[in-house]
């Protein structure tokens, strides 16, 4: 069975309908089950009162037609308004927008001056131009008054395959009701936030459908990559677990040791931390369970490759953009080993960033925020989505495209976004806990994609629930909890503890 993780654009959606109908699913019955599903999350979150369903002239009107008949038979007091005129709709929605036997009204803003919630039926994911118009209009006097709003698929005004406003104008639901598979809309910024909680509902599509469209795209969850973590074996020792290390700075230190300490507590069976003599009994205080190893030569990191059980490298937090770190880098990715470039030490490849692809032997994970991505590809536009991907195909590597909706992009095209994070993780050296998290799943042995994937999610999760008050050095005390959800979420996948329990 299937987790649903699939994301799907707009056009894979149109062919999984297709795919549907083709195969004896008639339109009509998806059209009658899509709004049956509207209403429902609309009544199970609203007291039943006056709702204004507004149609567009597409099958997202068709919805709602079918949405409006099925919140009249729960006992609300329906209105019903349509973008142009019920005979020149077609098809499935002719026939919805026919079995309505109510007033249908003109779209304008006079449709909600009685409304206690809305039905926004207006344009689905495929939109391809701002709102204009009547629809400008009752958009701007819905979020005006701020009447809480159910959307049929996206909000009117967001792209489904973005996240992105058309224009200036858009729906701010506070639920969204999408169908079969979310979109990448459904997780990317704005589109995350104006969509509210997001209803994903079963309206009749095979799940075969997805063997021909064979989508690339994923929400960030468990199910992706769950059955590559190596929990503990019982016979297993700490070197089946990886070695990984981490390059700290001189002086800045803070950011090394919450990466080693989030590596650590992410499952490595060792860390060390390599750093200049004088430095080391600052990264010792960390954690009694640290190795730290004296970074004699100023550039080469030979003495440290030379132990060939150091299967895990992470650079950057608190390295410095200097030369010294460049030549660091470049002997880290030429290693062969698994690698992370973080921070300084992506700044560094500033206007020269073939040489990531050029050095690069072995798995690379870069974990850029906004800022570093664009000194690094200047030249990229379009959605993150995109970019990231554009990213990953460049240099070979694995590219983390940080942010509340952070991308992963693999270079044979795979992407995750994740939607775990809590706003609270906006603080100094989270990031820095996120690369060692990814760095204790390499030394693991997961391989780079599944590596950044759990690491990210991880990360959103020792941070969930927290609340205001987070800071970076919470987060990796708080991993054993995460690791403990992603156990639940696996039946079976720990092993069973011998001896007395507690009683």
């Amino acid at each position: 069975m299937r987790a649903r993780c699939e994301l799907l654009t707009t056009d894979q959606m149109y062919r999984a309908d297709r795919a549907a109908m083709d195969g004896g699913v008639s339109g009509v019955t998806l059209m009658e089950n899509a709004g049956r599903a509207v209403a429902h999350t609309l009544d199970g979150r609203v007291p039943r009162g006056r709702v204004t369903v507004v149609c567009g002239p597409g099958n997202n009107g068709g919805d709602g037609f079918g949405a409006a008949r099925h919140l009249r038979a729960m006992g609300w007091h329906v209105r019903v308004a349509l973008l142009g005129e019920t005979s020149k709709l077609k098809g499935d929605a002719a026939h919805h927008a026919g079995l309505w036997d109510g007033t249908v009204e003109d779209l304008s803003p006079d449709v909600l001056a009685d409304a206690d919630a809305v039905v926004d039926a207006l344009f689905g994911a495929g939109l391809t131009r701002p709102l204009e118009g009547a629809p400008q209009a009752v958009v701007a006097e819905v979020n005006r008054r701020g009447l809480p709003t159910v959307a049929v698929d996206v909000p009117s005004g967001v792209r489904g395959d973005d996240g992105s406003v058309l224009g200036d104008t858009a729906v701010r639901a506070f639920a969204t009701t999408t169908f079969f598979r979310k979109k990448p809309g459904h997780l990317l910024l704005p589109g995350a936030e104006l969509c509210g909680e997001v209803e994903l509902a079963d309206i009749g599509i095979p799940e075969h459908v997805l063997d021909a469209i064979a989508p690339q795209t994923v929400a960030n969850d468990p199910a992706v990559w769950g059955a590559h973590w190596p929990w503990r074996e019982r016979a297993a020792h700490k070197y089946r677990y990886g070695h990984a290390v981490v390059f700290g700075g001189a002086t800045t230190t803070g950011a090394g040791r919450l990466a080693a300490h989030a590596a650590l507590r992410a499952g490595a069976g060792l860390v060390s931390v390599a750093a200049p003599r004088e430095a080391l009994p600052v990264y010792a205080a960390e954690s009694a369970s640290l190795i730290t190893v004296p970074l004699e030569a100023e550039a080469a990191a030979a003495d440290i490759l030379a132990d060939a059980r150091r299967n895990a490298l992470l650079l950057g937090p608190g390295a410095g953009v200097t030369q010294t770190t460049e030549a660091r880098a470049r002997a880290l990715l030429a290693s062969g080993r698994s690698v992370v470039l973080d921070a300084d030490a992506l700044t560094v490849f500033e206007g020269r960033r073939e040489a990531i692809a050029a050095e690069r032997a072995g798995t690379a994970v870069l974990t850029p925020h906004e800022g570093e991505f664009r000194r690094l590809f200047p030249e990229l536009d379009g959605d993150k989505l995109t970019r990231a991907r554009a990213a990953a195909a460049e240099t070979g590597a694995v590219v983390v495209l940080k942010g509340s909706d952070t991308v992963i992009a693999a270079p044979d095209g795979r992407a995750a976004i994740n939607a775990n994070a809590p706003p609270e993780l906006a603080t100094g050296g989270a990031g820095d806990v996120l690369s060692g998290i990814v760095l204790g799943a390499l030394a693991q042995g997961l391989p780079g994609f599944e590596a950044a994937c759990a690491g990210v999610w991880l990360h959103g999760q020792a941070a969930q629930g927290f609340g205001p008050g987070l800071i970076a050095s919470d987060l990796p005390p708080r991993l054993p909890g995460a690791l403990q959800a992603l156990a639940r979420r696996q039946p079976g996948s720990l092993p069973k503890r011998h001896g007395r329990q507690a009683g």
